[in-house]
């Protein structure tokens, strides 16, 4: 059964959302079991102390264990003072209340901690990517997601740039899954393109990853959450919450993201001021101020990264970074026997930071520039084929309400997807 409720204009109150968890675990077979939660790390927005309180409250007291995982993808392990502050408890209350709740990080470089468990085969990936690949594809995960009796994916749904939209499955793949399946999963995505997978429903990338999803043999639920700004003096921003079959779940959560997250407008920008939140802190998450802008800059625009508190390219994946540097789609494909052999996922992130683009006559030609304002030093901005500009220069105000001049000032971007009411081709 699926318990939830959604809205566009207000949020849920925490006893509202303590009950929409008692209600969708109310007949789920959880006594005696051993259950695992898999939660964000702290690149997601989302009242993350609340719902595992709630779950907690719902699930604990019938449940033989409760654990917690963290579905990191290729993100670097929380430590102990920040899986504190993501879960919001304080080390007391660790130690205390918590005290029989294991939390792990997924930790995907290391084969020890993971497990094949099939493959999916080439002529299936042909189908279902309308012959843009055939290649059989190993399935592989974090052990622990087959060490227990259920799996609940708490965390939140937003449109994502390489699924879709972000949650559900994306949890188990790529959020705890092996680094053969999330480059592809990544490259595939950038192969279609981000404007054209971000905010929509139903991806082959999606596809693949349900098909992944449906061979792992633990049961799955979710508790699928759709956040609204900071939110006020109820729960942070929690807009909607579905608890129930994971795919349901996630189902529901997307339908009312594709009402909150998206905002559309009637004309391009020709510089568009794209700010980081502190919770990205390098440009392999910061793209997502990128991802989520591209569709509104004009041809021949700039969109601008400010971010002066990001230092480094990627914590995880600087140095492949710095040898391919940032280019679209077509430089890759233009030479794909040379950058086939580097992970596909760092491939696609490139060409997800640097947009839409072509080759003409063996020249790159990007729709837009990109340029960072951060703390990372112009000769590496420049050497990875980015802009730069220094960010003590970038006087926020200067950018602020002045969208009829074709300049468009975003103080949070990552999460709100911007596109157009008419959008061009490439977009589509």
């Amino acid at each position: 059964m699926l318990a939830g409720e959604g809205f566009t204009d207000r949020v849920l109150a925490p006893g509202k959302v303590r009950e929409i968890f008692r209600t969708g675990f109310a007949d789920a077979a959880i006594d005696g079991r051993r259950v695992l939660a898999l939660v964000p790390d702290g690149t997601r927005t989302v009242p993350l102390g609340l719902a595992f309180r709630a779950l907690h409250e719902a699930v604990a007291p019938r449940a033989a264990k409760l654990d917690v995982l963290i579905a990191l993808g290729t993100h670097p392990p929380m430590t102990e003072g920040e899986i504190n502050a993501r879960l919001e408890m304080t080390p007391a209350e660790r130690a205390g209340a918590f005290r029989d709740v294991a939390i792990y990080n997924h930790l995907w470089q290391e084969p020890g901690h993971l497990r094949e468990i099939g493959s999916i085969p080439a002529r299936e990936i042909g189908e279902i990517t309308g012959g843009l690949f055939a290649m059989d594809v190993p399935i592989v995960i974090n052990r622990l997601a087959l060490d227990y009796d259920l799996l609940v994916v708490l965390g939140p749904v937003f449109p994502h740039e390489v699924v879709g939209f972000s949650g559900g499955a994306k949890y188990l793949f790529p959020g705890i899954a092996g680094e053969g399946i999330i480059n592809f999963f990544h490259w595939l995505g950038a192969v279609i393109t981000n404007p054209r997978i971000i905010g929509r429903k139903r991806t082959p990338v999606r596809a693949v990853l349900d098909r992944a999803a449906a061979m792992v043999p633990t049961e799955k639920m979710g508790a699928c959450m759709v956040v609204k700004g900071e939110g006020a003096e109820h729960a942070p921003g929690l807009a909607g919450l579905y608890v129930g079959p994971l795919e349901e779940a996630w189902s529901a959560a997307a339908d009312l993201s594709e009402k909150v997250h998206i905002e559309y407008r009637d004309r391009a920008y020709d510089t568009v001021l794209s700010c980081a939140p502190e919770m990205y802190d390098d440009i392999w998450t910061a793209g997502k101020c990128m991802y989520k802008l591209e569709p509104v800059v004009a041809d021949g625009g700039e969109l601008i990264i400010y971010a002066p508190h990001v230092t480094e390219i990627s914590v995880a994946h600087g140095r492949v970074l710095r040898e391919i540097g940032y280019h679209v789609r077509d430089y890759f494909l233009a030479d794909w026997d040379r950058y086939k052999q580097y992970p596909w996922g760092v491939v696609a992130h490139s060409t997800h930071v640097r947009g839409i683009g072509r080759m003409e006559g063996g020249i790159e030609k990007p729709r837009v520039s990109v340029t960072l304002a951060t703390g990372i030093p112009e000769d590496v901005c420049r050497a990875v084929n980015l802009g730069y500009r220094d960010p003590a220069s970038i006087d926020v105000a200067d950018y602020e309400n002045r969208e009829d001049e074709g300049v468009l000032y975003v103080p949070k971007a990552g999460e709100m997807l911007y596109r157009l009411e008419n959008p061009p081709e490439w977009a589509r």
